[in-house]
């Protein structure tokens, strides 16, 4: 994957939502329907390519999360780019389903890397807890809680997750991957409607590392557990049972934030960087 675009292509940046109901995750699979596959289908079609074209994506979401703020790049040839680039956006809105929409597409810098680049993805999870259960215009998008919910007591818990950790208990282990990442922002807010929503911002997120998240905090509002398990949970750096990964349905990739167009080389360089905290031993 470059950094960089070839010599005669364009790199384009498309910004894109979908209702994950209906997909397998974002990534392409066979015999599965995935964000990915629509989108590099109609995109293959609108433009008329002999060859597949290839996505890459700021944040791979699993089967059943939403988004509201993706984001993605594509290489173009650059007489492609020039022949559709006025009316692709139109074109693709009539070869989508339905379940998922492009809103922008232009051209990005040649250092420009959806994944690499940015420096944050904001999340939001939300949850009700409503004795009468979620409202049926929203069961598709909010999770219900059969317990009352104090918010208060999610906010003091959630406050010592901020910062640099290593997030394995949190996290679905892979091989070779870092579970440390940067956690800037945890908060609850529930609104008029009584909906809870989770805002949850880091530099990255690890393999179901915002259901766990929400998932330990649910214990803690809901009373089965102080406002201490959540950090202690951390601390131990392992999975504990009792920490469970809520439902896909309530989650959305609300937002992606990257630097300045002269920084997106550095935080290229930067991402790809497997990161140790600080007084690790190294052998």
């Amino acid at each position: 994957m470059s950094d960089y675009v070839a010599s005669g292509f364009v790199r384009v940046r498309l910004d894109l939502s979908y209702d994950g109901k209906e997909f397998s995750g974002w990534a392409r699979q066979r015999e599965q329907r995935t964000v990915q596959g629509e989108l590099e289908s109609a995109l293959r079609t609108v433009l008329r390519l002999a060859e597949p074209v290839e996505l890459t994506v700021a944040g791979r979401t699993d089967s059943g999360v939403h988004a509201r703020g993706q984001v993605a790049h594509v290489d173009l040839p650059a007489e492609v780019w020039a022949e559709h680039s006025e009316k692709l956006l139109r074109r693709l809105a009539g070869r989508l389903p339905h379940d998922v929409r492009v809103w922008r597409v232009g051209e990005a810098p040649a250092a420009f890397n959806a994944r690499f680049s940015a420096i944050w993805r904001r999340y939001a999870y939300r949850v009700t807890d409503h004795v009468g259960g979620v409202d049926p215009l929203l069961r598709g998008h909010v999770l219900w809680h059969d317990w009352p919910l104090d918010v208060e007591a999610m906010n003091e818990a959630s406050a010592v997750l901020l910062g640099e950790h290593d997030f394995a208990a949190y996290c679905k282990r892979r091989e070779g991957a870092t579970t440390i990442r940067t956690l800037q922002r945890f908060r609850w807010e529930r609104g008029a409607d009584g909906v809870v929503t989770a805002s949850v911002r880091a530099d990255a997120f690890c393999h179901n590392m915002v259901r766990s998240l929400v998932g330990a905090l649910l214990f803690v509002g809901d009373g089965h557990r102080g406002v201490e398990w959540p950090g202690k949970v951390l601390a131990a750096g392992v999975r504990d049972s009792a920490v469970h990964v809520v439902r896909p349905h309530g989650l959305t990739l609300e937002e992606v934030g990257y630097p300045a167009d002269g920084e997106l080389a550095a935080r290229n360089l930067a991402a790809r960087n497997k990161r140790t905290l600080p007084g690790a031993g190294c052998c």
